[in-house]
């Protein structure tokens, strides 16, 4: 590692911040120092890349929770770069903003990664602008969603599985399946809630993966015409029982925290953020796995900042900040060293971020194609333009 730059502001004051942020759901000013934060030094276990002489400013795209006050401030302090922060609320949004190039960077999952490298929107990274790289987990890089040709198109960010969210009072005994958002019969009957996005049909595929074989699923992704319709039809019957679709994660969040959803497909963070406010809620990966996400930190082809975008690249992946991320997201971080310098000591521990075995029932999200991604030869699959046309009919 470089030298490692310190600063004042204290660990706890600068989460506290970050979790006040993104419960009001505002898009962090950038420069503004966060109020009411302890005294004391901060090694941020990172120097800026001497090489790289910011613009003044990056302009970058973000799922929620990943561009924090908490964490832009000292950015900016350290570099002066500005960042000018857009949220998405799906990956299609991401793809159709980065499209009009006036963004710099991008937080973008699988399912749009590919999208964005196929179309010339993104451009490769050059490892050696990017101290952090080195320290990233291996079974992270260089994967299909994030490389073209064995080269990096970005820096890995963080991991995370898609879970069962269940109302304890509803769920007095966990649940262990998805059962409860495909066959029905609970008590959540008529108050489940579904993520509102094409790319959810590959849970519905997953649950028929496991228990309907004579489908031959193999992988949520690549599904041929008539998987493609099983899990098609799945989704219409579960209508009859969802209450809720949604894309803004602070919908869910109040729908869990005011009892009116009772089961439903979650991200770590609305769970951390509702049961901080008084929800009765847990969440698990069901036995049959779970489709997730696996981000990447991207460059826009057109970025009119790039040397501030590569460092925010570098910073967001760095020890320091990325365990800032990854513990208040509730995500397991991408950066072998921020395990040792989360808040919580089990953090890591908690989100299996050195447990290779945990992943693999993972399905990150990714980009289906005709050429079907489970390497049959002999079929054509259903294409994402296809999914975003049927899920559009279902939604009608």
């Amino acid at each position: 590692m470089q030298r490692r730059v310190m600063a004042t502001m204290g660990l706890g004051g600068l989460l506290a911040i970050g979790a006040a942020t993104a419960a009001t759901a505002t898009t962090p000013p950038g420069t503004a120092a966060p109020a009411g934060t302890a005294a004391g030094p901060v090694d941020y276990h990172w120097t800026p890349n001497p090489a790289l002489q910011g613009e003044g400013q990056a302009n970058i795209i973000v799922w929620a929770g990943y561009a924090e006050e908490a964490w832009v401030t000292p950015f900016t302090e350290l570099t002066g770069c500005a960042v000018n922060v857009k949220t998405a609320n799906s990956s299609d949004e991401m793809v159709q903003l980065m499209q009009s190039g006036e963004y710099d960077s991008v937080s973008a999952s699988g399912d749009a990664t590919e999208r964005l490298i196929a179309g010339g929107e993104v451009v490769e990274i050059n490892p050696a602008e990017f101290s952090s790289y080195a320290g990233i987990f291996d079974d992270l890089k260089l994967k299909q969603w994030n490389s073209l040709d064995g080269k990096p198109m970005g820096i890995p960010h963080g991991r995370g599985a898609n879970l069962l969210v269940y109302n304890t009072e509803a769920f007095p005994a966990a649940p262990d399946s998805w059962s409860p958002m495909f066959d029905g019969g609970t008590e959540a009957d008529g108050e489940i809630s579904v993520y509102d996005s094409p790319i959810y049909i590959a849970d519905a595929a997953l649950y028929l993966m496991a228990t309907k074989p004579e489908l031959k699923i193999t992988n949520p992704y690549a599904l041929d015409q008539a998987q493609f319709d099983a899990a098609i039809a799945l989704l219409e019957k579960q209508k009859g029982i969802t209450g809720q679709y949604w894309s803004v994660y602070t919908d869910q969040q109040t729908a869990l925290e005011g009892g009116t959803v009772l089961a439903g497909t979650t991200w770590q963070v609305i769970v951390n953020l509702a049961t901080a406010n008084g929800a009765k809620i847990a969440a698990v990966k069901p036995k049959e796995g779970a489709t997730g996400w696996s981000d990447t930190w991207m460059l826009s082809s057109k970025a009119k900042n790039p040397n501030c975008a590569k460092l925010w690249m570098d910073w967001i992946a760095s020890p320091w900040a990325n365990a800032q991320v990854a513990e208040y997201f509730g995500e397991a971080p991408s950066n072998k060293a921020s395990c040792a310098l989360t808040a919580d000591p089990n953090h890591c521990a908690t989100f299996h971020a050195e447990e290779t075995d945990y992943w693999k029932d993972v399905w990150y999200w990714t980009t289906a194609t005709e050429a079907c991604l489970d390497g049959r030869t002999d079929v054509k699959c259903v294409a994402y333009t296809e999914w975003v046309n049927a899920w559009t009919k279902l939604r009608a």
